[in-house]
């Protein structure tokens, strides 16, 4: 008879559990455990205190654009309206417009209040003429700003453990100023109460 070697197969043995065998590896795989929410907890302090930065600084960021944008356009409105496009006058109208450009921010009668429009003398920069009823005549210099707004911070600021929270709001100033342009006098329009 012929009789040929049966190959060996390797039959799979199971494993005891390790942890049963040896309690040093349950043990080790507790300690890492609370390793590891140590670690997080120490990580994620930090980490939140970078994102309460950024936040707020995004804020601000945007904030002063926006403001800066809206002074922007409405001194480039303002000294080009005529008599023909000025309902009211044109310190109102350069007010509103900024009110309209500014999402928000300087919404009613309280945004509003924050908002100026100067008139300089051309022959003389240095002197305000927002007093005078022929202040924006054309060559004059129209100055528009937003004066000492106070921006609310998204989150509240703290500096140290020891300290009061800092809620207090930022003051923000912008301003943008360009020359009237000349026209003939019956299409001025009326200056309106200034600033």
């Amino acid at each position: 008879m012929n009789t040929a070697p049966i190959p060996s197969v390797p039959v799979p043995v199971e494993r005891a559990n390790q942890s049963a065998a040896h309690p040093r590896y349950s043990r080790r795989r507790r300690r890492s455990q609370g390793a590891q929410l140590l670690e997080f907890t120490l990580n994620f302090l930090p980490f939140m205190v970078m994102i309460t930065v950024l936040v707020d600084t995004s804020w601000a960021i945007y904030a002063q654009a926006t403001l800066q944008q809206a002074v922007r356009m409405a001194v480039r409105y303002g000294v080009t309206l005529t008599t023909a496009t000025v309902s009211t006058n044109l310190t109102d109208t350069v007010k509103a417009y900024v009110q309209a450009h500014s999402v928000g921010l300087l919404n009613g009668a309280t945004g509003k209040a924050y908002i100026k429009v100067h008139y300089f003398d051309q022959d003389n920069p240095a002197t305000d003429v927002s007093g005078s009823a022929s202040g924006n005549r054309g060559g004059n210099i129209m100055q528009v700003s937003v004066a000492n707004y106070p921006l609310v911070p998204l989150m509240p600021r703290f500096f140290s453990w020891h300290d009061t929270v800092d809620a207090a709001p930022m003051s923000m100033t912008v301003h943008a100023a360009d020359m009237i342009e000349p026209i003939a006098t019956f299409l001025t329009p009326a200056i309106g109460p200034a600033p």
